[in-house]
């Protein structure tokens, strides 16, 4: 499928006080375009960090992250939030939504910054919601959501501009044991449907439905094993 994601040797270290926390030491890792990948590890491993520089939420203090071909690690930060917005889809366990804002409005806010007209942004959120079916919800606000069908507004809201890659941090985190099979299941049907899906979750059970594992531990990669599908 060809290199979507290519890290090579990057390190993040954080201030604390007087001292320097080495958080990420020297990662490498290559992920193709439409794999579906899980980042696993305790408290403390790096995977959330991890997360965040593949999400250009942050950037590495040493080392460099080629993403669809382009060096992001040397990007500024605006150049850094149009990546943000073109290339990757975030789910978030808190979901993120706007309370006072419709499921469909809250799915059409990436195409803003997109500048996309309103005719447009809508036409696509209501193909996206009903995708994820939500096709009954387009204007309800989320306090009148379940909160699975809050999550499947985040995740609509995720893939509304056709991004590169979906990047889900404890997707299910926030949802009980039904609901959460559920949203799996949207995520299976996402990476069918072509999509490059990575995960992060500290529960085995959800890390089985992605195709890959990569456990994290003190800052380096302790194992990246394929599942067997």
């Amino acid at each position: 499928m060809g290199n979507l994601i290519q890290i090579r040797n990057i390190i993040r270290d954080f201030p604390l006080g007087n001292e320097i926390v080495h958080v990420l030491k020297g990662i490498d890792l290559d992920i193709d375009k439409g794999e579906y990948v899980a980042f696993m590890g305790p408290s403390g491993s790096g995977k959330s960090t991890l997360m965040n520089l593949l999400g250009c939420l942050d950037t590495p203090t040493a080392g460099s992250y080629v993403l669809n071909g382009r060096d992001v690690s040397q990007m500024s930060d605006d150049e850094l939030a149009d990546v943000r917005n073109t290339e990757i889809g975030f789910v978030f366990q808190t979901f993120n939504l706007l309370p006072r804002t419709t499921a469909l409005d809250n799915v059409a806010l990436p195409m803003v910054y997109a500048g996309l007209s309103k005719s447009a942004r809508n036409k696509r959120a209501e193909e996206v919601l009903t995708d994820v079916g939500l096709a009954d919800r387009m204007d309800h606000k989320p306090n009148q959501l379940s909160g699975g069908q809050r999550q499947r507004v985040a995740v609509g809201r995720a893939l509304v501009n056709k991004p590169s890659i979906i990047l889900a941090d404890e997707p299910t985190g926030n949802l009980d044991s039904k609901t959460g099979v559920e949203i799996m299941a949207l995520f299976d049907a996402i990476h069918a449907a072509g999509n490059t899906v990575i995960l992060v979750t500290h529960e085995e059970d959800i890390a089985e439905h992605a195709h890959r594992v990569i456990r994290l531990r003190d800052g380096v990669i302790e194992s990246d094993v394929k599942n067997k599908k």
